[in-house]
């Protein structure tokens, strides 16, 4: 019998601990909020997106960085296996549109009572309000915690799963990351993933909370494309958010955090630009005498319909059987591909996940255990592992606690 103290009651940690307790183990989970799961209760708006139904190698394919050091614990315990610890442990899950899975109930906190549940199974011993500061080691070998309050806490293994630095409120605060580079680890740049961009052109602005469904979006650095997708994308007081979004921020976050870059809009993806432009004639022709601001909510929502002469530098006033072949074919260039400048992105603690973290160099991926110090293991968020939207990152979450606890929770030689 061991025991093993799990750092950080999130999605991670819990499973770890649940994990952790096979051979009669001794395992205590200690967590600095005053209750377990706080991120996983806001996450899918509430409803949490618990994982992805898609086949594993379409996980991977939804893996931004470091898919394959995943192999290993998504292999071990993937989205089917997920699937079933929950519907086993009396919580009915349904399936959605891109394979998101949720709860049939659409509470989060039936995920986070699951898992209360099933640690209780597992004699898990919980401390509440109780934050570790410091981890103790003998000639790198794991000896115990030491808390807060001045508690030295001995232990044969630690499993550290405090998640990011993304959604403070939640405890996601960053200790973590000091506490394993005093082990000596080292720690990729904290980056926010998942996040809106900030847009530097004003249109923007004025065109906030209109949502924009079944449009494309590339993403340029340079003459270098890092992302195109398709879907839905809301313009905000500050830029641009929703799904699209999330997921270009990703791809800019990984290798240009810093640069600026273009996103470019297709709102007409369905159509080429040869047959908008011979739509827009025809409309044109069946205008006549009308005014260009008075056609354009044919073409757009209202309030792009507002900023879009300006945007084509045509007068919203003129009428539409004076408008010349050069502003028709503008028009027809705006809509297949309306610019905007992304100059950065909201802050660290608005990102759905944390970029960067514990380098998976210094990890075992075939254990989470790490090749710096014996009997500490690394599970969740805290590693340099993420992914898009989608129930990716919250699978990634549950197969990294599960191959850490077990074998954190193996049988001594």
């Amino acid at each position: 019998m061991k025991t093993i103290i799990v750092v950080g009651g999130g999605a991670a940690g819990m499973m770890a601990a649940y994990h952790a307790a096979q051979n009669d183990n001794q395992v205590i989970l200690i967590e600095k909020n005053e209750k377990l799961g706080k991120k996983v209760f806001i996450t899918g708006k509430g409803r949490c997106n618990v994982t992805n139904a898609c086949d594993t190698e379409d996980f991977f394919r939804n893996v931004i960085s470091n898919p394959k050091f995943l192999y290993s614990s998504i292999y071990g315990f993937d989205s089917a296996q997920v699937m079933e610890f929950f519907e086993t442990g009396k919580c009915p899950l349904k399936i959605e549109r891109g394979e998101r899975v949720f709860p049939v109930s659409d509470h989060s906190s039936d995920i986070i009572k699951c898992l209360e549940n099933s640690l209780k199974k597992k004699n898990v011993t919980v401390h509440k309000n109780c934050e570790v500061k410091e981890i103790l080691t003998d000639n790198q070998r794991i000896t115990g915690v030491v808390t807060k309050e001045k508690e030295r806490i001995l232990a044969d293994a630690v499993i550290l799963a405090t998640g990011g630095k993304s959604y403070v409120s939640t405890g996601s605060d960053g200790e973590g990351f000091k506490i394993a580079e005093r082990l000596g680890h080292s720690v990729k740049e904290l980056r926010p993933g998942l996040i809106p961009f900030v847009v530097k052109e004003e249109e923007c602005k004025m065109m906030q909370g209109l949502s924009l469904k079944n449009v494309s979006l590339q993403l340029f650095c340079g003459k270098k494309r890092l992302f195109e997708g398709f879907g839905e994308l809301l313009f905000t007081h500050f830029g641009m958010s929703g799904p699209l979004v999330l997921s270009a921020s990703s791809y800019r976050n990984k290798n240009h955090f810093r640069d600026e870059c273009k996103a470019v809009i297709d709102l007409k993806p369905a159509l080429s630009f040869e047959m908008l432009d011979k739509r827009i004639l025809r409309d044109f022709e069946e205008a006549g005498k009308k005014q260009f601001k008075n056609i354009l909510p044919g073409l757009v929502p209202s309030k792009m319909a507002g900023v879009l002469p300006a945007m084509c530098d045509i007068a919203e006033d003129k009428t539409v059987n004076e408008i010349t072949k050069e502003e028709r074919l503008r028009l027809v260039t705006i809509l297949k591909g309306m610019e905007f400048t992304v100059t950065g992105c909201r802050d660290l603690n608005e990102a759905i996940i944390t970029m960067g973290g514990i380098s998976v160099k210094e990890i075992n991926p075939s254990t989470m255990e790490s090749k710096l110090v014996k009997g500490l293991y690394f599970a969740g968020e805290m590693i340099d592992v993420d992914a898009l939207t989608g129930g990716f990152n919250l699978q990634i979450a549950w197969s990294t606690g599960c191959l850490a606890g077990l074998h954190a929770g193996e049988k001594c030689e």
